[in-house]
């Protein structure tokens, strides 16, 4: 099966320089382990894994760690000799059969910097290909570097990741070299249970979180709709009663209209008969109220009416034109209103 990116990591560091590295979980616990036995001498270790280009993106990934029982220390210079070296690859070959060396590691007191030409003597010598990884680890600190070798140098790596999965071949060795090493298994798999525990606990809490945003995401987004409908409706209502208005104000006009006319021809019959009683009896009289039969008699000008304006309301009106508001009712009355507030801007009113 090929190997995709782990999905259950966790990151140490700035991870975005090339290579990426992955450290398996045991392998991590087991180097931490040997701290305890470094804060006497520096302890060197061999790196085993894998290198792959996942995601167009190198990755190294270290499934396993040989302890250097040959490593020694002569006037402060790190030294491994070839028989050593040819037995640990030996040994590494044994427990990590499906791994190739992928670099090595010093544990030990001080800092990286005073090791500089040594280490890449030791990296050039036996770890020399490209992509090859040096770790270093504070033995009283939790402080620890990664470097890849590459265009003839080693080059600090700025993070990488602990990643978890079954890792039976680097139990294994944990097991069998307890002695040696000084690392029983039942601290390592205290340490094991107490991550797996700790990292049970991150994933239910995050998908409680991811459940709960989820949740009030569906109820808000519930109430929005609802909020909506409402408004729809209420505007759907406010334009039904405007219509009704407006059909309301339209009848009325033609009322008028009709009125008007009616009072027109009435007044035209009253002048004609007037004009044949003037003719029959020969006498041609002027009446007081002959001024008056234009308008008097229901014939409706435009002074009988008021455009409304912009910002008016009938209080405002009967104001302006009667000099008070008690003429509102009889505005409302004689235009049919049911509502003072429903005028708009251009509207004739019928006056009182």
């Amino acid at each position: 099966m090929e190997r995709q990116l782990p999905k259950n990591v966790r990151q140490i560091g700035n991870v975005s320089d090339n290579p990426k590295i992955y450290v398996e979980d045991y392998v991590d616990t087991y180097l931490n382990q040997l701290r305890e036995k470094a804060k006497e001498q520096p302890v060197g270790v061999i790196l085993a894994g894998e290198v792959l280009e996942l995601e167009d993106e190198k990755a190294v990934f270290v499934s396993g760690a040989v302890q250097m029982q040959e490593l020694s220390e002569k006037d402060g210079k790190l030294e491994i000799g070839q028989d050593g070296m040819k037995h640990m690859m030996e040994e590494a070959a044994q427990y990590f059969p499906e791994s190739h060396i992928v670099g090595w590691g010093i544990v030990e007191e001080g800092n990286p910097m005073s090791r500089n030409r040594e280490v890449k003597k030791i990296q050039e010598r036996e770890f020399g290909q490209e992509g090859s990884l040096f770790l270093w680890k504070n033995a009283r600190e939790q402080d620890e570097i990664f470097y890849a070798y590459k265009f003839g140098e080693l080059m600090q790596i700025g993070g990488h990741y602990i990643y978890y999965e079954k890792n039976p071949e680097m139990q294994n060795y944990m097991i069998n070299t307890r002695k040696e090493n000084g690392v029983t298994p039942s601290e390592v798999v205290e340490d094991r249970a107490a991550k797996n525990f700790r990292s049970a606990v991150r994933e239910k809490m995050e998908y409680k979180e991811q459940h709960q945003s989820s949740a009030f995401a569906y109820i808000t987004s519930a109430v929005l709709v609802l909020i909506v409908l409402v408004i729809g409706i209420t505007t759907v209502n406010n334009f039904d009663k405007m219509k009704a208005v407006q059909n309301s104000l339209e009848t009325l006009s033609e009322t008028v209209g009709g009125g008007q006319a009616d009072a027109k021809t009435r007044t035209e019959t009253a002048e004609t008969e007037k004009n044949n009683a003037k003719e029959a009896s020969g006498t041609v009289k002027k009446a007081e109220g002959t001024t008056t039969s234009e308008t008097s008699d229901g014939q409706l000008s435009d002074q009988d009416f008021y455009v409304v304006q912009k910002g008016e309301t009938l209080a405002g009106i009967s104001q302006k034109l009667y000099g008070d508001t008690s003429h509102v009712k009889a505005i409302c009355k004689m235009n049919g209103l049911s509502d003072g507030n429903l005028i708009y801007i251009g509207q004739k009113l019928l006056l009182p």
